[in-house]
């Protein structure tokens, strides 16, 4: 059973503000899933592909944003080579909602309390009018727009990180 979408999240104020199409899709988050990802894929509908997970992570002690669809895995030494890196590791789920202001398992690409270095999976990624998924801003929510206006208005980076 899905749920009704908010209307208004940070990610989309960016995105009505930023003038890009765009739609919200909800739906009955588990916070028991061992992938959230996956989980959210599944509960809409859409293969795993499609659905970009967003992590936070740092390169040499700073913050960074990565895209990745939901199916694959990072690679530490391609996220650190993404950002001329020597060392990359995850953040700890406190430092990521500090960070990003949003809880783990509702963090956006988009509109975060302040934009980090964004890197998008090369791999993840296939034509720039093909339709993706991307957190909404809470546990539950998807925003789905193409893959370009998604690079383009986080001034992505297109690597490879798995």
């Amino acid at each position: 059973m899905a749920k009704t979408a908010p209307k208004t999240t940070r990610a989309t104020q960016i995105l009505d503000r930023a003038g890009l199409r765009y739609s919200l899709h909800a739906y009955d988050y588990d916070p028991e899933a061992q992938r959230i990802g996956l989980q959210a894929a599944e509960a809409l509908g859409v293969p795993p592909g499609r659905v970009l997970k967003t992590l936070m992570a740092s390169v040499d002690g700073r913050p960074v944003c990565l895209l990745v669809a939901s199916d694959r895995e990072v690679s530490m030494k391609r996220v650190a080579a993404a950002f001329s890196g020597k060392a990359a590791a995850m953040l700890k789920p406190a430092d990521a909602e500090r960070l990003t202001g949003y809880h783990v398992g509702g963090i956006s690409p988009l509109g975060q309390k302040r934009p980090f270095p964004t890197a998008v999976d090369a791999g993840s990624l296939g034509d720039p009018e093909a339709e993706i998924h991307v957190n909404g801003g809470g546990r539950g929510l998807q925003i789905r727009l193409t893959e370009g206006d998604l690079t383009s208005l986080l001034k992505a980076l297109v690597v490879p990180l798995t």
